[in-house]
């Protein structure tokens, strides 16, 4: 008998750890491999919920239902046996030394010596939604003011149009500031 076994990253515990930090409240991890070698490498990378001998489209099937269910899928994968399912997800993350195919059809790629890669696109996407929600209520309020000011005639609307434009364009600076600390 000859076994052979992809070696679990080193960084996978943490990674999955720091996922769940970030908000991601569900880690699944779907594979074509026995039962008794998902069952081992589940337990070491501490997921939620392992599937094992799956094939390519029920990792699909799983995505699509998840999504019905309401939430927002983010896959995970490197082989060709993983597109049906990088296609399906809301977002889709090819590993950088995995199949062609799958680095073609998902909307991220990231490199394949560090994982911490996707903690790293978690956390600018939580600061990036953070930052937009705060624009748009600003934004909304300021004008709103502004627009309640000039239908009650205290400004006139050339100084309404100033003061727009300047929040505009101070909000669009502070803006450009990075999302995560060097």
């Amino acid at each position: 008998m000859i076994c052979i076994q992809d070696p679990l990253r080193e960084e996978a515990r943490d990674v999955i750890a720091s996922l769940k930090e970030a908000g991601i409240s569900k880690v699944v991890m779907m594979t074509g491999d026995s039962e008794r070698t998902a069952k081992a490498i589940a337990a070491k990378a501490g997921v939620d919920e392992y599937y094992s001998e799956v094939l390519p489209e029920d990792k699909a099937s799983f995505v699509e239902k998840e999504k019905n269910a309401g939430r927002k899928v983010i896959m995970i994968g490197d082989g060709i046996n993983d597109s049906p399912a990088l296609s399906a997800a809301n977002v889709g993350i090819a590993i950088s030394d995995g199949a062609e195919l799958a680095r073609e059809i998902a909307d991220v790629t990231i490199g394949a010596d560090n994982l911490y890669e996707v903690v790293t696109l978690k956390l600018i996407s939580n600061h990036l939604m953070k930052r937009i929600n705060w624009n748009y209520r600003t934004i909304v309020g300021f004008n709103a003011g502004l627009i309640a000011l000039g239908v009650l005639g205290i400004l006139p609307p050339a100084t309404s149009a100033l003061l727009h434009n300047t929040s505009t364009l101070l909000i669009g600076l502070k803006s450009m500031k990075n999302l995560l600390p060097e």
